[in-house]
């Protein structure tokens, strides 16, 4: 496999592109060659920005004849290090396929290209009386393609699912060159093998969608927001699958550690919560729908399951202004833990009763390993982010013992009939953990399907698999 480019290579680039489409400059491959993964920098050889799928598939005939590492780049905001160059070759960014194609008034369907950003979807089919419910934090800055490739989940997954229950159809460019479609623009497909799902989630392995068909909800018009203080943090968890047994299915239910909610008030401006000094985490919690008599039956029926726990005032927010603080405070979390000390990110996944052994088994790895972490998350759906922090341990304790206590994490984590993640995939850093929740055979089973996709191997190679196999 070539990572270096003749200039053969980079002029037949040029003339399927465009020459103000490619790029050999230094700054601007090392502005490709990062995500938001810790500080990792692998800029590819080229940058190359194509506007159609038919561009697309050029630049991968080309790269299967080279036999050229291509990686699929879109808007850089993953946390596991999948659009990362780790091979260099061809950094192939999809900003330029950023187009809404169509809404379906109808069908309640829209068709879009991998490029456009979530919140302008959100928006745009909100602006016609529908909803699209996946809302991960960065959603004003990741892209739909990138949602696809990672199958990304977000604060209402709770109620709604994640993006793999709202992809009907895809068009995708397999590494050959050749252009499919996966199945078909229906609620119901039962035809044959479902390829559509097989590439959610495939993290750009497999092939790189140009078109995407996504079915959309009605917008609901209402929703009630609370603020839960808790005294002790393994309460809170406690609370979030006593909530779901009372009968109530939250459109949002997160957890917050009181670090986590410390950093988050000091980072994001317009923020005025209080927090009291014995407050250890809380509880974000929302309810949606069409009628307020409704909504303020099922707040009331939370409040009846909450009080049985040690909780502090509970904050209702009562305008769309402080609602939209809390939410800002909620998805400031990851970048105001990202400013306050060099961090590694797990996304941890539990079923949401074993919540609270989750916790506490992080807890105790830290304090086997010497380190602390803020932890936060989708607790409705037993998902945990869990921020492990450098602080003051040395370089030598961060590259050694911290390995240890994720691996010791992950370990439990599957114990708990959990997995290593919940909606950030594997991508390049938790690749060497795979082993902990699949035996051998079932590894050679997912490379048999790399290899039946991409038998020279490259789309984004060595990612997901571990070395061994990729």
């Amino acid at each position: 496999m070539h990572t270096s480019l003749s200039p053969d290579v980079t002029q037949r680039l040029e003339s399927i592109v465009g020459p103000s489409f490619i790029f050999l400059d230094e700054e601007t491959r090392k502005h490709y060659g990062h995500d938001e993964t810790e500080d990792y920098v692998f800029p590819p050889s080229v940058v190359v920005k194509p506007s159609n799928a038919e561009e697309v598939s050029g630049i991968m005939r080309l790269a299967s004849e080279f036999r050229i590492p291509v990686v699929p780049i879109a808007g850089r905001t993953g946390l596991s290090g999948g659009a990362l160059a780790i091979r260099g070759g061809i950094g192939l960014s999809i900003e330029r396929l950023n187009r809404i194609i169509a809404i379906d008034e109808m069908n309640l369907q829209v068709t879009v290209e991998p490029g456009v950003i979530t919140q302008v979807l959100r928006e745009a089919v909100a602006e016609k009386g529908l909803f699209y419910p996946v809302d991960p934090s960065s959603m004003g800055s990741c892209t739909i393609g990138g949602n696809v490739a990672e199958n990304s989940g977000g604060a209402r997954a709770v109620k709604y699912g994640v993006t793999k229950d709202y992809v009907l159809n895809l068009e995708v460019v397999l590494p050959n060159g050749d252009i499919i479609r996966t199945g078909a623009d229906t609620l119901k497909n039962s035809t044959g093998y479902n390829l559509t799902q097989l590439m959610v989630g495939s993290e750009g392995t497999l092939g790189i969608l140009t078109k995407i068909v996504l079915k959309l909800l009605p917008q609901n018009r209402q929703n009630i927001l609370m603020l839960v203080p808790f005294y002790e943090a393994r309460q809170a968890c406690e609370a979030v699958s006593a909530v779901f047994r009372a009968g109530i299915v939250p459109s949002a239910l997160e957890f917050m550690e009181r670090d986590a909610i410390d950093w988050a008030i000091r980072y994001v401006d317009g923020i005025s919560v209080t927090v009291p000094d014995d407050i250890q985490a809380h509880l974000l919690i929302e309810v949606d729908g069409n009628y307020p008599d409704v909504l303020f039956s099922e707040a009331e029926k939370i409040m009846e399951v909450l009080e049985v726990f040690r909780i502090g005032e509970v904050l209702f927010a009562d305008s769309d202004e402080q609602k939209n603080a809390l939410w800002r405070m909620r998805r400031g979390v990851a970048e105001a833990v990202k400013a306050n000390s060099i961090y590694k990110e797990e996304d941890t996944v539990v079923p949401r009763y074993r919540l609270p052994e989750l916790l506490e088994s992080v807890k105790a790895a830290g304090a086997k390993y010497g380190f602390s972490s803020v932890c936060y998350g989708h607790a409705g759906d037993g998902n945990l982010h869990v921020n492990i922090i450098k602080g003051m341990m040395s370089d030598e304790n961060w590259k050694t013992e911290v390995p240890k206590g994720i691996r010791e994490i992950f370990e439990r984590t599957v114990a708990l009939g959990g997995t290593l993640s919940g909606e950030h995939g594997i991508g390049f850093v938790q690749k060497g953990y795979m082993d902990i929740a699949f035996p051998e055979h079932h590894l050679h089973l997912m490379k048999g399907i790399k290899q039946l996709f991409d038998p020279q191997g490259i789309l984004n190679p060595g990612k997901i698999l571990p070395d061994h196999l990729s």
